[in-house]
């Protein structure tokens, strides 16, 4: 049975942290080769488990060594029916891709967790497409029908929530909200934004937060921001509204390079770990409910303890300093 599933640990003040950037460490630091990028297929064979164990060792003893909470995300960004069909998976064998990600990491917080530390167990989704581009654009009934089937076999395990990265349009993100729902599943969008602070889509962060809200009653827990570096957001981050308030959380990148030169890169930008801790410590100041710190495309465990580091000695917003909105969803 799901341990957190009814009240998610992370909804309290409490810092929490998970991982950097799953598949540019196993392309650039393992040398693996990852067709589609997809990590999900390490799963089918005994070295790529342990590969996907050990990758999430150097994260969990930081957030261990900061007594601190961890959230450990599925290796399960392609996992979906289109991607997995370009790997050779059909229905069946991708339900049981996914299953076998979440036994991974339930032997992971078996190992790990402590009382300090607790461990949420996250089913993590993906765009049908390319997750830098709106392409096929789905409707809301659409991307819930597309995305239901791994919802639903997340749901049927003992993951505690669902969390859907680098979303490009408001429609495809209320979609898995809508399936997570239905499926009594807690659920998460992470929005990804342009060197502009727009979505792909040309939405304003605002506009995608409040319109994802309203269709779909406001069933998020919360929202993040990941795959952009913050200097492309944190100019949008200074307008006013509780819509801010509704982030809790932030996955950035290493590199301050667009979508588009990312999508051509040869090589590994991994920034510099220091500045990039810097700028969420002004993150923090401009969030006021923001407790959980990850990374993205180009980060390691090194930006994470930087991150730490910067973050986590400052004490979290008080209840005095929460927007009213906030307290009344996903809380």
């Amino acid at each position: 049975m799901s341990r957190y599933r009814e009240k998610l640990p992370q909804l309290s003040n409490r810092p929490f942290l998970t991982d950097g950037g799953l598949e540019t460490t196993l392309v650039f630091h393992n040398q693996l080769e990852l067709p589609c990028f997809a990590a999900f297929d390490l799963l089918k064979a005994d070295a790529g488990v342990e590969i996907l164990r050990r990758y999430f060792d150097p994260y969990i003893e930081e957030a261990k060594r900061h007594g601190v909470g961890f959230i450990l995300e599925a290796p399960t960004w392609r996992a979906n029916r289109d991607w997995a069909a370009k790997l050779g998976y059909d229905e069946v064998s991708l339900a049981d891709a996914n299953r076998r990600s979440i036994g991974l990491l339930l032997e992971i917080r078996e190992a790990h967790e402590t009382r300090q530390s607790p461990f949420v167990i996250s089913g993590n989704v993906g765009p049908r497409g390319d997750g830098y581009r709106v392409d096929d654009r789905m409707s809301v009934a659409e991307a819930r029908d597309y995305h239901a089937a791994q919802v639903d076999t997340f749901a049927r395990t003992d993951a505690d929530m669902v969390a859907a990265f680098t979303m490009t349009y408001v429609e495809e993100a209320a979609g898995i909200l809508l399936a997570a729902r239905a499926g009594g599943m807690p659920a998460v969008i992470s929005y990804t934004l342009e060197t502009d602070g727009r979505l792909p889509s040309g939405d304003t962060l605002s506009e995608a937060i409040e319109r994802t809200d309203a269709l779909t009653n406001g069933h998020a827990a919360y929202y993040m921001i990941n795959c952009a570096h913050p200097q492309h957001f944190i100019d949008v981050l200074k307008d006013d509204g509780s819509w801010r308030g509704r982030i809790r959380g932030v996955r950035a990148n290493a590199s301050t390079r667009s979508h588009a030169e990312l999508d051509e890169s040869t090589d590994l930008d991994a920034g510099n770990p220091q500045r990039l801790a810097e700028e969420y410590g002004r993150l923090r100041e401009l969030l006021p409910m923001l407790n959980i710190f990850g990374g993205c495309c180009g980060t390691d465990h090194r930006h994470l303890a930087a991150i730490a580091a910067a973050c986590l000695e400052r004490p979290a917003a008080t209840d005095e300093k929460r927007p009213p909105q906030v307290r009344a969803l996903g809380n």
